[in-house]
C-alpha cells in the first residue's frame, strides 16, 4: 500500500490502508478539527521534523475502564502511594518532551 499525503484538506483515508507497522499518512496539520477526526477513526500523530507522521496501528492497546481488572498486588501497590495521578499539571512540558 502507498503512503497518504496530506494537505489542507480535512480528511484521512481508512485505516485499512496503513502500512504494516501503521503508518498510514504524512503531512497535513495538527489543528484541533483535524485531531478530533483522528483520534475518532483511531488515528494519531508522531511528530516528525515539520511534518506530521499518521499512525493507526492494528492492534491498538485500549483500556476500557468498566472492564479493568487490577490485580491484588496492583491494588496493595496503588494504596502504597507510590504512584501520584494528575491531570493537566504541566501541559507544556508534557508538549515539549512528546
Amino acid at each position: 500500500m502507498a503512503l497518504h499525503i496530506l494537505d489542507h484538506h480535512l480528511w484521512f483515508p481508512p485505516v485499512s490502508e496503513a502500512l504494516e507497522d501503521g503508518l498510514l499518512a504524512m503531512g497535513g496539520d495538527l489543528r484541533p478539527e483535524r485531531l478530533i477526526l483522528a483520534y475518532q477513526q483511531g488515528i494519531f500523530p508522531w511528530f516528525e521534523e515539520d511534518i506530521p507522521l499518521w499512525w493507526s496501528p492494528d492492534p491498538r492497546f485500549v483500556l476500557y475502564p468498566d472492564r479493568l481488572k487490577i490485580s491484588k498486588s496492583m491494588q496493595q501497590l496503588l494504596r502504597r502511594g507510590a504512584f501520584d495521578f494528575t491531570i493537566n499539571r504541566d501541559f507544556a512540558a508534557v508538549i515539549r518532551s512528546c
